[in-house]
């Protein structure tokens, strides 16, 4: 869930401890202070009067700074945060009831014993798996790890690992190619691991400001945004979902190649063999490098194939890089960005229909998405739902064994030739959902951001588009968009775009203008229209009470223009802002939006509107 909506659905007690230690931040002179300072210029620099949208952009700003003070928490040998951490940034976990984390803290402390118990024996095994190069790597990290945490006793000192200390192992790990998982073992046969009374450990999460919580819920929340900084702690360059992708491209012989090296069985079914891979922390860039081939491959030989297998695999062909780390660092931040998009790659009403579809010829399908995901509720085959927990529709085909796809494609009527998955997103886009979602950007005239949501239109089309598109937002309001009465006032010169008809011989009039350009600014343009659009209507005995313009956004000056303006009862609406207001209102009661509520504003502020219609 987004840092915004958690913080819209929670109190300013609850949202205390987070806004702290971004106050915090602030005050140790982060690099992006001026930013940070422009920003909350407005309210004093008091977080608590800042606004949800504001705040969130403080943090992105304070990445870097956040990122440093959650590592400086990790030097706490007894906070357990890397099994806690762990369990919140998984792919599911970022809504939780307090009974559930419960849980699945258990779930991870006894697997976790269980594990050490086994990674022991391997270890002391001559007989083992376990190469004795390997095993040689492990004995060098814990003997340098257990020299780290005991050497304070020589100097009376109280057991802890200094920053330079956790620096010098960190290295360490990553030049013996540890992955996460093999540390976490490795630590925990030094330091015994204790369960934690389950208030203490939400406390303890709390205060550091990775979680927020809701006593009224008993619910856990924690913000994508903080996921994805989780994630980079813990040496996880991807999400699970982009992992495995990558993986199920790969084949059994390169997967076994890397489970060899990690301790993974490789006796294992190829589904299990993934999640293990995926579930330890394996580095994707060092996989990707040199885990997955022979001994012997030659550089020129990975380069090649790491090209083929972007374009031809994974359907990436803009994986640029002169070497190989290169390249893998461009596709880990191709998925960052693809997994900060919102688009989802069809309508939210085409993913819907997807997933009602899918349970009637998959009824297992419910059951594979809870089990992945770990997720509580009992029925999750709704799209809001996944939604909130970043789960996209693709991410869902992914988890659908192969022979399931194929009876899905055959009785949806959808072509198995070819990548399957991107038949069956085409399958499901919603064109007119779609480009309702995408509504901003046809404002914006942004053709390459369209191109991206698979719409395909030509430029000389999105005025047109726009205009269709608020006229049925408008209708949805359940406004009387009146087209037989704007088609008897136009004139071959004066072309009203869209007229409501309130009864009484009373109407608003609706301009739509599109633009480039970040703000609207041709104040003196409009105004002359709607000018004559007034007089055309008063001439027919009608009575304009308001003049709406639409458009992206609007300049600082065109605002103050419109503010002075006497002659025309006109308000500004962004297009961001409409679309706001019909989400609000759907989530309301009411069969109409009270047209009063557009009388008020210059430029309509939607957080004052969704407040009067949802109380």
């Amino acid at each position: 869930m987004k840092l915004e909506k958690i913080l819209d659905n929670i109190n300013s007690f609850e949202k205390n401890s987070f806004l702290k230690i971004v106050d915090i931040l602030i005050n140790n002179n982060p690099k992006n202070l001026k930013k940070i300072e422009s920003i909350l210029s407005d309210s004093n620099k008091d977080l608590k009067n800042v606004d949800n949208i504001n705040i969130v952009k403080v943090f992105n700003l304070l990445e870097e700074e956040f990122m440093e003070y959650i590592e400086d928490e990790f030097l706490k040998t007894s906070s357990q945060l890397d099994i806690l951490i762990d369990i919140i940034s998984k792919e599911g976990c970022c809504i939780i009831k307090q009974d559930w984390f419960s849980r699945l803290y258990d779930k991870q402390l006894s697997a976790l014993n269980t594990k050490l118990k086994s990674f022991k024996a391997e270890i002391e095994n001559d007989k083992s798996e376990i190469s004795p190069e390997r095993k040689r790597d492990y004995k060098i990290y814990k003997e340098c790890l257990q020299t780290a945490y005991f050497n304070d006793e020589d100097n009376n000192l109280d057991r802890k690992i200094t920053s330079d200390e956790h620096s010098i192992l960190l290295t360490l790990s990553n030049q013996l190619s540890l992955a996460q998982e093999e540390i976490k073992l490795i630590n925990y046969m030094i330091l015994p691991v204790k369960k934690m009374d389950v208030d203490a450990v939400i406390n303890e999460l709390k205060s550091i400001g990775v979680i927020f919580y809701s006593k009224k819920n008993n619910t856990i929340y924690v913000a994508d945004e903080v996921v994805r900084l989780l994630r980079k702690i813990r040496g996880k360059e991807v999400g699970d979902k982009f992992f495995r992708r990558v993986l199920l491209q790969l084949r059994e012989p390169q997967i076994n190649l890397v489970c060899k090296k990690h301790n993974i069985d490789r006796k294992l079914p190829i589904e299990a063999k993934i999640n293990e891979i995926v579930n330890d922390g394996i580095s994707f860039s060092q996989m990707l490098i040199e885990d997955i081939y022979k001994e012997g491959t030659t550089l020129t030989d990975r380069k090649k194939f790491i090209n083929d297998f972007c374009e031809k695999n994974l359907g990436i062909s803009s994986i640029k890089g002169n070497i190989i780390e290169e390249k893998i660092d461009n596709l880990i931040n191709f998925f960052d960005e693809l997994e900060q998009d919102d688009k989802i790659g069809m309508s939210h009403d085409g993913y819907e229909k997807m997933l009602v579809d899918m349970a009637e010829i998959i009824p297992s399908i419910n059951k594979i998405i809870r089990n992945k995901f770990e997720l509580q509720d009992e029925h999750v085959l709704r799209s809001s739902f996944l939604l909130d927990y970043n789960i996209k529709p693709r991410d869902i085909i992914e988890l659908i064994p192969e022979k399931d796809l194929v009876k899905f494609c055959d009785s949806e009527e959808i072509k198995t030739r070819g990548d399957v998955v991107l038949n069956i997103l085409d399958a499901f886009k919603d064109s007119e959902n779609l480009f309702l979602e995408n509504y901003v950007n046809i404002g914006l005239r942004d053709l390459r951001a369209l191109k991206e949501s698979g719409i395909s239109i030509k430029e000389a089309d999105l005025g047109v588009k726009f205009e269709d598109l608020t006229k049925k937002i408008l209708n949805e309001l359940g406004f009387n968009v009146d087209e037989q009465l704007r088609k008897q006032l136009n004139t071959a010169k004066d072309k009203i775009d869209i007229l409501i008809n309130l009864g009484n011989n009373e109407l608003i009039l609706v301009e739509c203008k599109t633009i480039k350009e970040s703000n609207y600014n041709k104040f003196s343009s409009v105004s002359r229209q709607l000018k004559s659009y007034d007089s055309i209507a008063t001439k027919k005995d009608y009575k304009v009470i308001k003049s709406l313009l639409v458009a992206p956004d609007f300049s600082d000056d065109f605002v103050k223009d419109c503010g002075l303006e006497y002659e025309l009862n006109l308000s500004l609406i962004t297009a961001s802002s409409l679309i706001k207001i019909l989400n609000g209102f759907r989530n309301s009661k009411l069969k109409s939006l009270p047209h009063n509520l557009l009388m008020r504003d210059v430029l309509i502020q939607e957080e004052r509107i969704i407040k009067a219609i949802l109380k």
